[in-house]
């Protein structure tokens, strides 16, 4: 990777040994997906980058699986204009690769500081990118990303392209929304922005793109927003380069045009062939601008490209293109790259002329012209063989079952080879949810191409919740997330007399449901007990006022007071006696049991016993005044002694009761 240390901010792997064997000795550069870092393999003493995903893609199981996947495939691919995967690790969470460490720059980098480059410059920079890419192409990898960022200017000429693999594995996350454009939206393809698919057309697509923006100095087209340009890409056709740069030769423009056709089968088939196109138009450009130094002064023009045999290759072949002596290949002089020999046609050895009678010179005409036929006819078809005939296109076999793919792949003249299985949201179980190489690639009869059968979808369960202790909401939330599972939105909610408000009540899909990623689980959340009204009960029957409550739902706690206004019975308070109160709240009742009740004193005199016991009506007055109750004379008679009162004496009488006295 490229050396742009980051020194403004420090940073808790530097300093660390990953794997307990690369020492992390100085930050790069961070991007959306990963943070690289330069740093020493101790092991083999080298300086190599190491690329490490962020918490976000290490977290999730299934883009490390696929990740770890994509890196074993780029670590198989071998070319000099390819960054190198050496390793790939899992320490402590930091998931990475050790990758080839690359000194020198960007193209990005490079752009903004020339904002455009001559068309030669530009081509002699695309050249080995496409060399690169069609290296992968033929080893069936399809890059994805391609764009400025991705490709490297090292300090000693060479032109390297990174990142391999990795838009593949980030495909596959449900995450998040930031990753449901895979690529810069600016170099996508409409086949990605359309159905989500990408081929090697879709390098070609990226790679001509490109080489707009190095012709032009900008991207074909902006918007304020990210869809607003994956929708001029599916919609509208980039423009030439011409109408935006003065002195851009047409063949450039064709070459763009080509490259860019919105319909994909328009397009170069794969790298190959568009590197070919690329090497024929650079070999046709005048020398002045071919010969311009200022690009050789930036990388040094060690541009190390290396054209596929199975390229197709124009009118011009690239050994053939620019000066006598000069080669489509750096290092080599004037020779074309090396093709394997047509087979010999043999011919049997003439008998003895003694044997026979000299042939007769028409006959001997004959003769020489069907020999010259035959051997026609033998050039013929080993020239179609080595063009044509011993490669063969590779059949579509997604969404086939496995039988069916095999047949079908048998009638291409591919064998099958059956790799892991593959979960699949779209791919019904045991049919073909992937291919290598893809669809539509030229590949050599007897090749073998690797199937990965679905799964189905990957199922997830849906998690337990504690109902005697309680879950709450939150805590339930972070489940539902951990398996892969949404929660329905509005929340249903219930009463409920014995679930904390907030806590879990039940669960839809049921605890232990298999479920697809993304299934919505209706979650019912508890708002405690229920309220209920309270009705007053007061001056009404303390019995049928406590029936009632009980039956509402409340506690009922009964107490009893004397009263000189209520009734005995009756309620003579309630508390609370309004509003609402939830499922055994307490409610109480203050009963009445009437008014007290005293003892009335006994102020009758007997006249017929000792006149000193017997009581005047001012001494009964003042003796029933004192004891509480009121008096009323009913008569004073002739010796003003009391011998009758109404209450009698020593009943039980409330305080305040009149007592009427008699006296004679």
């Amino acid at each position: 990777m490229l050396d742009a240390v980051d020194t403004t901010m420090s940073d808790a792997l530097v300093g660390r040994v990953l794997d307990g064997r690369y020492r992390v000795e100085a930050r790069i550069a961070r991007g959306g997906m990963a943070t690289v870092y330069r740093a020493l393999d101790t092991r083999l003493d080298r300086v190599v980058a190491l690329k490490v995903m962020h918490q976000l893609f290490a977290e999730n199981d299934q883009f490390v699986a696929r990740f770890i996947r994509e890196a074993k495939s780029a670590a198989r691919l071998s070319h000099p204009n390819v960054v190198a995967v050496y390793d790939q690790g899992d320490d402590g969470g930091y998931v990475f690769l050790a990758m080839e460490y690359v000194q020198g720059r960007t193209l990005r980098d490079l752009l903004r500081e020339r904002t455009r480059l001559t068309a030669a410059e530009a081509l002699s920079v695309l050249e080995p990118v496409l060399a690169a890419l069609s290296a992968a192409h033929a080893a069936g990898l399809v890059h994805r990303d391609v764009k400025p960022e991705n490709v490297l200017l090292a300090d000693d000429g060479r032109v390297k392209v990174a990142d391999f693999g990795l838009a593949r594995a980030a495909a596959n996350l449900e995450a998040t929304s930031a990753t449901s454009l895979i690529g810069t939206v600016a170099y996508l393809s409409p086949e990605q922005v359309i159905r989500g698919i990408a081929d090697e057309r879709s390098d070609v697509y990226s790679a001509g793109v490109m080489l707009f923006e190095m012709l032009t100095g900008r991207p074909p087209y902006d918007g304020e927003t990210a869809v607003s340009v994956a929708l001029k890409h599916a919609h509208e056709d980039v423009p030439p380069p011409s109408s935006l740069v003065s002195g851009i030769p047409t063949s450039v423009d064709m070459l763009v045009a080509r490259a860019t056709a919105r319909d994909a089968d328009r397009r170069p088939h794969d790298a190959g062939a568009f590197l070919a196109e690329v090497v024929r138009v650079r070999g046709g450009l005048v020398m002045s601008e071919a010969d311009d130094g200022s690009l050789t002064t930036l990388i040094n023009r060690t541009l190390v490209v290396e054209i596929p045999d199975t390229a197709t290759v124009g009118p011009n072949p690239p050994w053939q293109s620019g000066q006598p002596g000069q080669s489509g290949r750096p290092g080599q002089s004037g020779q074309p790259p090396r093709v394997t020999e047509p087979p010999r046609i043999a011919v049997p050895p003439q008998p003895p002329e003694d044997e026979y009678r000299r042939p007769h010179p028409h006959r001997k005409g004959w003769i020489a012209f069907f020999i010259i036929l035959l051997l026609a006819a033998a050039a013929a078809t080993a020239g179609w063989w080595f063009a044509a005939g011993r490669y063969t296109s590779m059949p579509d076999l997604v969404k086939l079952s496995s039988s069916d793919a095999t047949a079908k792949a048998k009638a291409a003249h591919v064998t099958v080879q059956v790799g892991e299985p593959e979960f699949s949201a779209t791919v019904p179980k045991n049919a073909v949810v992937e291919q290598s190489p893809a669809a539509k690639h030229k590949v050599l009869r007897g090749d073998s191409v690797t199937i990965r059968l679905s799964q189905g979808p990957q199922l997830f369960q849906v998690p337990k919740y504690d109902v005697a202790g309680g879950t709450s909401l939150v805590d339930y939330k972070s489940e539902l997330i951990a398996a892969h599972l949404n929660i329905a939105d509005p929340l249903a909610t219930q009463y409920s007399p014995t679930v904390i408000p907030g806590n879990v009540i039940s669960v839809f899909p049921a605890v232990g449901t298999d479920e697809k990623a993304g299934t919505t689980v209706t979650v019912t959340v508890s708002l405690g007990p229920e309220p209920i009204p309270i009705v007053d009960y007061t001056n009404q029957s303390g019995d049928q006022a406590t029936q009632a409550l009980k039956s509402a739902g409340f506690n009922v706690v009964a107490t009893q007071d004397y009263s000189t206004t209520v009734k005995a019975g009756l309620v003579i308070s309630q508390s609370p006696n309004s509003g609402t109160g939830k499922l055994y709240d307490t409610v109480t009742l203050d009963i009445s049991k009437g008014p007290q009740l005293f003892k009335v004193p006994n102020v009758s005199s007997n006249l017929n016993g000792d006149p000193k016991n017997w009581i005047s009506i001012q001494q009964a007055t003042s003796i029933l005044t004192d004891a509480g109750f009121k008096v009323n004379v009913g008569s004073t008679g002739r010796f003003g002694v009391v011998t009758r009162q109404t209450p009698k004496g020593s009943s039980m009488q409330p305080l305040g009761t009149v007592i009427t006295i008699y006296a004679q």
